[in-house]
């Protein structure tokens, strides 16, 4: 693609449609100890590859992920940025907007990402939970608020609660991944 090479990807792949076959394919093709699932939205801070390095000094440590913040001012925004780090923290759920890392060995044992519709950051936090200890650093993950901004801040809030309840109690992700994939009225 024109952005890849725009940023100078040093390789470009394709894959099926959906985020965990795009994940899947990536990990694949992924030559170091360290797999690290960014979203094309996120960016992160200066110094992220430093701090990665130093949480997995600890063998311990499987995976982590990074603290949330938003590209949108307002006090909302950052009201739901603390409630992000309170779900990571005391529910040991991060989602994939917050830079997943993993040790690749993890992926390898697991037989990579399943083609899950939906929810698969929530199985690969998981998997990292399984394999050791999650690590939730400092350093931040600036994503966009477009979503929010888009179907209206409470909306979007409540609706990706109803879908992490709904994964909680274990309906059917193709179901879950249809309801939220519905653009919500104006």
């Amino acid at each position: 693609s024109q952005t890849a090479r725009f940023l100078r990807a040093e390789k470009v792949i394709q894959a099926l449609p959906g985020r965990a076959h795009q994940m899947d394919a990536g990990y694949r093709e992924a030559t170091g100890e360290v797999v690290l699932f960014l979203h094309a939205d996120t960016r992160l801070e200066p110094g992220w590859s430093e701090a990665v390095l130093r949480a997995l000094n600890d063998p311990d440590v499987a995976g982590g992920a990074f603290e949330l913040r938003f590209d949108a001012p307002g006090f909302l925004y950052r009201w739901i940025e603390r409630g992000v780090g309170l779900r990571s923290r005391l529910g040991g759920l991060p989602y994939g907007d917050q830079a997943l890392f993993v040790r690749k060995r993890l992926l390898d044992r697991a037989g990579g990402i399943d083609p899950v519709p939906i929810f698969e950051d929530l199985d690969l936090v998981g998997l990292i939970k399984r394999g050791g200890r999650l690590a939730l650093l400092r350093e931040r993950a600036w994503t966009s608020a477009r979503r929010y901004a888009r179907n209206g801040l409470f909306r979007q809030l409540l609706r990706n609660n109803a879908a992490l309840a709904g994964y909680l109690l274990d309906v059917e992700r193709a179901r879950i991944a249809r309801w939220y994939r519905r653009r919500p009225a104006a």
